[in-house]
């Protein structure tokens, strides 16, 4: 490396140490730079007492865990980060999880931190990881979880070390473990931060502030947990302010609270808020309460919540109310997969998904069957969407429990949630056991939020004598419309809800079921066995008032569980959308059962009017509409008139014909609006449309592009099947591929994609720092190609975490006691003996002291990329004359007493080394080994 080069880079990284930190919290993305290693990396076997002296060790990780580990080839990425979606179609695999490999994967990153963030608090957040993982910091395990969903936020404070040091996090992810029957995606695949705080700050999820209104009157009791790593007690005191949706100061609180050394407390304060401007369905207004936690005029740290005015009831009698007005519940149930990217789902595409939901006449998601990412959850708010929030694992031990209270603390002040579930389907909810496990996970809600009912998702055991039910606030019934009326008349005074109905197959664009090819129609005419039509489902709830609501099953398909196919279907056939959101049948019947006509008028006609050689032959037409009446035309002939059923909507038999078939939604006589449907010519043009014209240049926004095909004459053609190529030009990248079709194994990281039913969609992501254009084009063998401009808006990315190089530091070392006269350097000391020579790590002061001479001795590893002759072993600074010895051979000598830098040139060899350096001290001064010794790569 040029020496000016490397002078500015040691200049700037010292001024980056002796900054101040300029905030009270620091909330910093880790995202960056991470290295991954697909398949397990098998440790060192332990053998002998020295390895098993140093695996019993709190730093003695071996393999990929280790601090010094050589991770020189392996793939560097940015997170978020899903390996199965990576990964090819294999039969062998589990159909449950879309049959992708899974298997054990390995992340690791190197970060610096200042010598000023020294004695703030440092915790290390994952949002979450697919599926168990164990996380481990400059080789000390800190963190194992037992989830695929939850996150965790790990204090870190006592492992990590500061100034040029470099740390390193490992994380070891085993996808082979399985939390659900669906698809879960395998590895990093939501956010990571790491935040610095004051020793004394406010817990992560530590502010509560839900409103209540109680006799008229509405409050926010506050409640603001303080923790502190903090060697002694200290004092301090909260300011809490509410901001209204303008984000003006509307009401203000403070509270003092003594924390003890390592310890927490709880420093609480009512604002009491008038006339606040209610959270809604068609008007979400969002307050947010800020807390800020001070010493005296010092601001120790901040944080704020988002938070609403709003009550909720269920009724036993009349079902849902939001704020004293009756509402039932249009909802669905979705996972968290997408077309070409897996779970790790940018949140510009769950705000598509979300959007795409709401267009349909969604009121309210439960989110199957595990807590959304965080981000989701404040679109949910900002967007008026109701929440059922459900825990993934129905168990009150201490490891799961922890994931159920995780759940309420971080999402109990969110408008959005409605509902807290505690299982699905479980085997035990029908007995005393199920009742029991269900009464203590109850009972832990409850002490951290009494404002919401408590529900489950109960497929059996309803009638028993004793069951989960029987705790629960809300008894959520899966797909037992038999015993609606039924449970209604035994337990009167209970509210109920459908937590899951319908299970109907659909493939997008088909309207003709063949079942050897896997292909299901479009005409809500395939119920599953334990299911039922949309349709059918839906008149069961709508005309039972006790029943609050539905939540289909599903709203977006997803991949796995590929029900009621096995190989080669991969993904599920149940959604009202497809993989990639693009709308079946069921879209638009919902949306004609749920969205008002005063609203919007609704009218879709299908099947498509492309049927060559059925020319004369009946075709099956189904018209969705909220109007009350529809007439049918063809090339300007009317063919009939019928009202719309508001259930089963309205149905024709017509013979067909090419040309333009049209529904004309009338209402007194009246034409309201109509949809038309022409019969296509040949492919002849590619057509790219963005959801959005610009993202923002963050390395986070992304966009889907819809990819189609019209005729000559501009028309879709919905039949195409054509395989389209994609190039990309500008800051940015193709992240992902898709077409909805359930059958298809077509890589999903790829750069072409064939259309399915007229159909693909493109999701293209801008660099972090990006600006300028970002050009897509699409061309496809015998037709026109196509090309999409997207503006990439410069803008500031989050804050992040620079990634620093991974050096080899020799931190642990063994001090042999003092010697009269020269010691032979290569002195062999027995493996059992732990005690004869001392333990130590740089800075090694000894003496001053009669006998002048010590060795100090420490194992190297050398990475792949030091190990070529060039690299260097420095020694940031040496007291007393030294000699550099590396497995028995002498590469240099220090001649001179004063403390000094000192460095060897290390040769080819080993890829570990035993280091051992005999030092000289200063005549009655001290010596040793004062600075970092570290492997550094030589110059190329």
């Amino acid at each position: 490396m040029n020496p000016v080069i490397r002078l500015m880079g040691a200049l700037l990284a010292l001024l980056m140490f002796a900054m101040p930190a300029l905030a009270s919290r620091d909330r910093l993305s880790l995202d960056q730079g991470w290295l991954f290693h697909l398949g397990e990396v098998s440790a060192p076997p332990v053998k002998g007492h020295g390895m098993s002296y140093f695996n019993g060790k709190a730093n003695g990780a071996g393999g990929a865990a280790a601090a010094d580990y050589d991770d020189s080839g392996w793939r560097r990425l940015d997170l978020p980060h899903d390996w199965a979606v990576e990964g090819p179609f294999d039969p062998k695999e589990n159909a449950s999880q879309g049959y992708r490999p899974r298997g054990i994967g390995w992340y690791r990153r190197y970060l610096q931190l200042p010598e000023s963030d020294r004695g703030r608090h440092l915790e290390l957040q994952f949002d979450a990881i697919a599926t168990h993982s164990t996380v481990w910091v400059n080789g000390v395990v800190v963190n194992r979880n037992w989830s695929g969903y939850n996150g965790r936020s790990i204090d870190i404070t006592p492992y990590v070390r500061y100034g040029a040091d470099v740390n390193t996090i490992a994380v070891r992810v085993d996808a082979e473990a399985m939390e659900g029957w669906w698809y879960e995606g395998a590895g990093i695949y939501r956010h990571t931060w790491l935040v610095k705080r004051d020793a004394v700050h406010i817990a992560t999820d530590g502010l509560h502030a839900n409103p209540v209104k109680s006799q008229g009157r509405w409050t926010i009791p506050v409640e603001v947990t303080l923790e502190s790593s903090a060697k002694v007690a200290r004092e301090a005191v909260v300011d809490v302010t509410l901001l209204d949706p303008a984000g003006a100061q509307v009401a203000k609180g403070s509270a003092r609270a003594r924390v003890g050394a390592l310890d927490a407390a709880v420093a609480r304060t009512t604002l009491e808020v008038r006339d606040p401007k209610l959270w809604s369905l068609q008007q979400p207004q969002l307050y947010r309460v800020r807390a800020v936690l001070r010493d005296g005029s010092k601001e120790l740290d901040r944080t704020e919540v988002q938070t609403g005015f709003r009550t909720l009831r269920f009724d036993a009698d009349k079902g849902f109310f939001l704020n004293g007005e009756s509402l039932k519940l249009y909802g669905v149930c979705i996972h968290q997969d997408h077309a070409g990217v897996g779970v790790a789902i940018p949140e510009s595409i769950w705000e598509y998904r979300l959007r795409r939901l709401k267009e349909m006449g969604v009121n309210a998601i439960r989110f199957a069957h595990n807590a959304p990412a965080a981000e989701v959850l404040d679109m949910a708010d900002r967007m008026g969407l109701l929440v059922m929030d459900e825990n993934r694992n129905f168990n009150p031990s201490p490891d799961y429990l922890q994931q159920l209270t995780w759940l309420v603390r971080r999402d109990r002040n969110h408008p959005s949630v409605i509902l807290w579930s505690l299982f699905n389907e479980e085997p035990l909810q029908s007995t005393e056991a199920g009742y029991e496990m269900a009464r203590r996970m109850v009972a832990a809600i409850r002490k951290l939020d009494a404002t919401r009912p408590v529900t489950g998702a109960m497929h059996g055991g309803l009638f028993n004598s004793v069951n989960a039910g029987d705790v629960l606030d809300v008894v959520g019934v899966n797909y037992q419309i038999w015993a609606y009326d039924e449970y209604h008349r035994k337990h009167p005074k209970r509210p109920m809800t459908s937590s899951e109905d319908t299970s109907a197959y659909m493939t997008r664009g088909e309207f003709v079921s063949d079942r050897p090819a896997q292909v299901l129609a479009g005409y809500d005419e395939e119920p599953s066995s334990w299911g039922n039509t949309h349709r059918d489902a839906w008149r069961a709830i709508a005309t039972r008032p006790f029943i609050a609501g539905s939540f289909i099953w599903t709203g977006i398909d997803y991949r796995g569980e590929p029900t009621p196919f096995e190989w080669p279907s991969a993904s599920s056939f149940f959604g009202a959308m497809d993989l990639a959101a693009f709308p079946k049948t069921a879209f638009w019947i919902h949306q004609a059962q749920w969205v008002k006509l005063k609203d919007r008028l609704v009218v879709k006609l299908v099947p498509h009017w492309n049927w060559p050689g059925r020319e004369g032959q009946p075709i099956h037409v189904m018209v969705a509409s909220n109007a009350p009446r529809v007439r049918l035309l063809l090339n300007g002939a009317v063919i009939g008139e019928q009202d719309v059923d508001p259930f089963e909507m309205a149905h024709f038999k017509v013979p067909y014909a090419p040309g333009r078939i049209e529904a004309v939604a009338l209402a007194g006589g009246k034409e309201l609006g109509r949809d038309t449907v022409e019969t296509s010519g040949a492919p002849a043009r590619l057509v790219l449309t963005p959801d959005r014209n610009a993202i923002a240049g963050d390395g986070l926004d992304a966009v889907p592009i819809t990819v189609s095909v019209v005729d000559a004459q501009g028309r879709e053609v919905p039949t195409a099947n054509l395989h389209v190529k994609f190039e990309i030009e500008g800051e940015g990248a193709l992240i992902g591929v898709g077409n909805g079709d359930p059958n298809s194994h077509e890589p999903d990281k790829a750069s072409e994609r064939s259309l399915f039913n007229g159909l693909a969609q493109v999701i293209v992501q801008g660099r972090r720092n990006g600006q300028g254009e970002l050009k897509l084009r699409a061309s496809a063998a015998g037709v026109q190609g196509a090309q999409s401009v997207i503006a990439l808006q410069a803008v500031n990315a989050p804050t992040s975490v620079p990634t620093a190089e991974p050096t080899t530091p020799l931190l642990s070392w063994r001090v042999s006691p003092a010697f009269a006269t020269r010691p032979d350097p290569n002195i062999v000391l027995a493996e059992s003996d732990m005690n004869s020579w001392g333990w130590d790590e740089p800075p090694m002061r000894r003496g001053p002291e009669a006998e002048p001479f010590r060795l100090y001795r420490s194992g190297m590893p050398v990475r792949a990329d030091r190990n070529d002759g060039r690299a260097r072993l420095v020694f940031g600074s040496i007291a007393g004359q030294a000699e550099v010895w590396v497995d028995g051979v002498k590469l240099g000598e220090k001649t001179g007493y004063g403390a000094a830098p000192f460095e060897v040139l290390l040769p080819k060899g080993a890829a570990r080394r035993e280091v051992t350096v005999l030092i000289q001290a200063p005549p009655g001064q001290p010596g040793g080994i004062l600075g970092r010794v570290v492997l550094e790569a030589g110059a190329r």
